[in-house]
């Protein structure tokens, strides 16, 4: 089986199960939908100047939106919220997708950077998830090609329009962060001033080495900044050889050694109803190009469990964020106050 499978499964829904659905056609036997205008507010699943699900906390937490004084903007790339058949990619007219991806993804994920950045999260016409099983032909591959266009042509739109200067994080999650990963090769990697901007990179839930650029490195300790944060979260005293090669950054501590983190460490979990902080919900340890998890014994962070793929039940790829998300909330704040310092 590739690693692939292993890297990028999306964000599903409650019941974490599902049935592979391969498209019936060809990727060049069918039209996609028209691409986003990014100058239309309908394209954003998250803007700053509008409440959307990024300005979400989770229920009875004390925490609140920062994004109306934060001194750094996000660009969040959602993971895959399209399972369908009839196309290789989603069409972002579809008002039912887009509200499962702003419940699912938005709310649960790119929420845990509302108190370090304005948040803008380009809605773009998403690879179904088959595209990454589908080992045989270039039909998958040629999907995350339309929709990483998108995605650059969001951020494009981003920079000339809203960015102004202003530090910024990239993250995602599985889909999400496959087309992030590309987007520093494209616009980081070789540019000085731009480089100069980035807080962090959270290429969480994809696959990612740590030579993976010639000028951006993993994220040494908890307050680096211009650097990557990558992990792939499995149950303890599980192995997977073709992820040995990946970056792996231990979010209990932002250490980059294999030392255990205990769940003491863990400032709180936030599970799939998105209604409570739970603390202390799992110990960390980098393994092999992994990330260890005990599995918590709070309900709503789901293993993912698809028919036919017995190897993937160890597999917590669907609470990346969950499992630490008020450490990524805690650490992005910091990241970005390192960031104006070593800026002054």
């Amino acid at each position: 089986m590739s690693f692939v499978v292993w890297a990028v499964l999306s964000l599903l829904p409650l019941t974490s199960c599902l049935t592979l659905i391969k498209p019936s056609h060809d990727f060049t036997a069918y039209h996609p939908a028209p691409g986003p205008d990014y100058a239309q507010d309908s394209c954003w699943a998250g803007l700053p100047t509008r409440r959307d699900s990024a300005d979400a906390v989770p229920k009875n937490s004390g925490l609140r939106d920062e994004q109306a004084t934060a001194a750094a903007d996000v660009f969040f790339v959602h993971p895959t919220t399209y399972y369908w058949y009839k196309a290789w990619n989603a069409d972002v007219s579809r008002p039912r997708l887009n509200r499962y991806t702003d419940r699912s993804a938005i709310r649960h994920q790119a929420t845990a950077f509302n108190a370090a950045g304005r948040i803008y999260a380009p809605r773009y016409r998403q690879a179904t998830l088959y595209s990454f099983f589908d080992e045989q032909t270039t039909n998958g591959q040629a999907a995350l090609d339309l929709a990483y266009i998108d995605v650059k042509a969001a951020f494009q739109y981003y920079l000339a329009h809203y960015n102004q200067g202003r530090p910024l994080i990239i993250a995602g999650h599985s889909q999400g962060t496959a087309h992030a990963t590309r987007l520093l090769h494209d616009f980081f990697d070789h540019d000085p001033k731009l480089r100069r901007q980035l807080v962090a990179a959270y290429l969480i839930g994809y696959k990612v080495k740590p030579d993976e650029y010639q000028t951006i490195r993993p994220c040494a300790d908890s307050l680096a900044t211009g650097c990557f944060i990558a992990y792939n979260s499995v149950a303890t005293a599980n192995d997977y050889p073709p992820f040995h090669s990946f970056a792996v950054t231990n979010p209990l501590t932002w250490q980059l050694d294999t030392l255990l983190a205990p769940a003491t460490l863990n400032r709180g979990g936030v599970n799939q109803d998105f209604k409570r902080i739970d603390p202390h919900v799992t110990s960390a340890q980098i393994h092999h190009g992994l990330l260890w998890i005990t599995p918590p014994k709070p309900g709503g962070y789901p293993r993912f469990l698809l028919p036919g793929r017995p190897e993937l039940r160890h597999s917590f790829h669907i609470a990346d964020y969950g499992l630490f998300y008020m450490n990524i909330r805690q650490n992005a704040k910091a990241r970005v106050r390192a960031w104006q310092k070593s800026s002054q």
